[in-house]
């Protein structure tokens, strides 16, 4: 949970971690949507796991430049986004293997879901992934953030650079060739 200051005319600003623990409540708020969204930009949960980790970091060591233009989340999704469109576009993400198993949609399923379902549950991730990966990055991060992590509009143009309506544009094209590519999927 973010702490905030208030000073008369001005919007609350989150407090500056001073101490270690204070970044740990940080991490507590945040580290599970910033996973979430390393996970659908990646599709690996390993490599999810490390980004997660390294955009704390980052964030650890670059808190004094923080400038509190957005929330803390929206400034560690920024992070995120960069640090994942980062790995993708690295050599070893273009030209190695990943050694990633089907173990996270294996263990996606609830445990009284019976075992058809659990099979639909899978197909239906699989599917899901298979049509985001074939949306440009920029599509694919709008989604993520629109659908999965429930930003508004104006939030998710600051975090882009973009405007709100550009935002919803762009959001109506990436909707439309989503659903282009999930149906091929079928």
């Amino acid at each position: 949970m973010e702490k905030t200051l208030s000073e008369p005319g001005r919007a609350a600003r989150p407090v500056l971690p001073s101490a270690p623990e204070d970044f740990a409540a940080l991490y507590e708020t945040h580290s599970r949507a910033v996973y979430y969204l390393a996970l659908r930009y990646l599709g690996d949960p390993t490599r999810a796991e490390d980004a997660t980790h390294d955009v704390f970091f980052k964030a650890y060591r670059k808190w004094n430049e923080f400038r509190h233009e957005s929330s803390a989340r929206t400034w560690l999704y920024r992070i995120t986004i960069n640090h994942c469109h980062n790995l993708r576009q690295s050599w070893a993400s273009r030209n190695l293997v990943s050694n990633a198993d089907d173990a996270i949609w294996e263990n996606a399923a609830a445990r009284t879901d019976s075992p058809l379902r659990a099979l639909e549950n899978q197909e239906l991730g699989e599917r899901i992934q298979e049509a985001l990966d074939g949306l440009p990055a920029e599509y694919r991060l709008l989604l993520l953030l629109v659908a999965d992590e429930e930003m508004s509009y104006d939030e998710v143009a600051t975090l882009t650079g973009q405007t709100a309506d550009a935002v919803r544009g762009k959001l109506h094209r990436a909707r439309k060739s989503f659903a282009a590519l999930f149906a091929k999927t079928a």
